[in-house]
């Protein structure tokens, strides 16, 4: 990780979002820039394309994984449900004990591996009160704040909205609305969601419409930043467009590509 620019000189930023444990280039994802930002998605519990990693495989084993990977991408949400609950049943301890043991193991290597300085919000899948335990002194959390990164103004907003897949941080609509108005004017939004643009926020391999925001859609239009960078959608059917003068860019299913998205000014 570079050291924070002096005088004049150009300031690089890399980002990333839905790590989902991919903790072995995490750790090599600051290198060449001043900071990076990590929007989101740290915890792995089903990889949708590897059904032999994750929480949930590690409970309940691959064939149950590719289950209920199945039923998901069908949109069969009570069947999936019904599923879960059978295994459940079937397990010998308490089912939030169990599952924040598999995430605090993720988030010990995962936080451990972020270079400093990293400015990071939360994604759907996340615990947000856990991250106070795990990061150390070179992460900043943010979530409906803003930081000053190499003269610019970044606004963080973290979560994503409620769902049939009823993943750990949904919130209400009205909360995601108050967190985007409290970041207010900044030259780059960083957030795990899209705003609620068809092309930003359907999935080309699930085949699916994933939940974007109409808030901070409304936001990037009357605010006009230079930039929204968010993640959430694994395969976008468009990874970039602009939306009146703002940049709106995915940057990319860190988890499987390995790769941080670079901004540079």
């Amino acid at each position: 990780m570079a050291s924070t620019p002096p005088g004049n000189r150009r300031t690089r930023i890399h980002v990333v979002s839905d790590v989902h444990g991919n903790a072995r280039d995490l750790a090599r994802a600051g290198e060449g820039a001043d900071a990076l930002i990590c929007l989101g998605d740290l915890v792995l519990f089903l990889d949708y394309a590897d059904h032999s990693r994750g929480i949930f495989p590690d409970l309940f084993g691959e064939e149950n994984a590719h289950r209920l990977v199945e039923l998901r991408t069908a949109r069969r949400f009570e069947e999936a449900r019904e599923l879960g609950r059978l295994l459940w049943d079937g397990v010998d301890g308490d089912r939030a004990t169990l599952i924040e043991q598999g995430v605090r193991k993720q988030y010990a290597e995962l936080f451990a591996a972020f270079p400093a300085p990293t400015y990071a919000t939360y994604g759907n899948v996340d615990m947000p009160r856990l991250w106070p335990e795990f990061a150390g002194p070179g992460t900043t959390v943010l979530d409906g704040e803003r930081v000053e990164i190499g003269g610019r103004v970044f606004g963080f907003v973290g979560g994503g909205l409620k769902t049939p897949m009823r993943t750990p941080y949904e919130i209400s609509d009205e909360e995601y609305a108050a967190k985007i108005e409290a970041v207010g004017e900044v030259d780059v939004l960083c957030t795990h969601i899209p705003p609620e643009v068809p092309e930003l926020v359907y999935d080309t391999v699930a085949r699916r419409f994933e939940r974007g925001s109409r808030a901070l859609l409304d936001a990037i239009r009357r605010t006009r930043p230079r930039y929204a960078l968010f993640g959430h959608v694994h395969q976008p059917l468009a990874r970039r467009m602009r939306v009146g003068a703002t940049e709106c860019v995915n940057v990319g299913h860190f988890a499987g590509t390995g790769k941080p998205w670079a901004l540079e000014w």
